[in-house]
């Protein structure tokens, strides 16, 4: 018998490439953000352990790598930071660690 989701799309998607959609849909799952028993654990073909969350679209499962980055992206989610981005943009989502013209700052 097979799963009831065999039928999806299955992409694994790191930080770099987290779009404001798939954001959206985290913080939508899991507003209180994850727990372990939430995290799926698995291994790719380079045979290394992949630790992610999962969301699911009407026809593609996400599974989303966990790590800091993720997290605190999530915590500071606020939906009009993405407003002038398409949905699909993998440059929405900035990496937490660089706050805006930090890149400019030489200490």
């Amino acid at each position: 018998m097979k799963p009831k989701d065999a039928h999806l799309k299955r992409i694994i998607v790191d930080f770099k490439k987290l779009t404001p959609e798939i954001l959206a849909l985290l913080v939508e799952k899991y507003p209180d953000g994850y727990d372990d028993d939430q995290i799926v654990k698995f291994k790719n073909l380079k045979n290394e352990l992949i630790e992610a969350v999962e969301v699911t679209t009407e026809d593609t499962k996400y599974l989303v790598k966990v790590s800091s980055k993720l997290e605190q992206t999530m915590e500071n989610y606020d939906e009009e930071d993405y407003e002038d981005f398409a949905d699909d943009d993998p440059d929405a989502v900035r990496d937490p660690e660089l706050e805006p013209g930090a890149e400019d700052e030489d200490f």
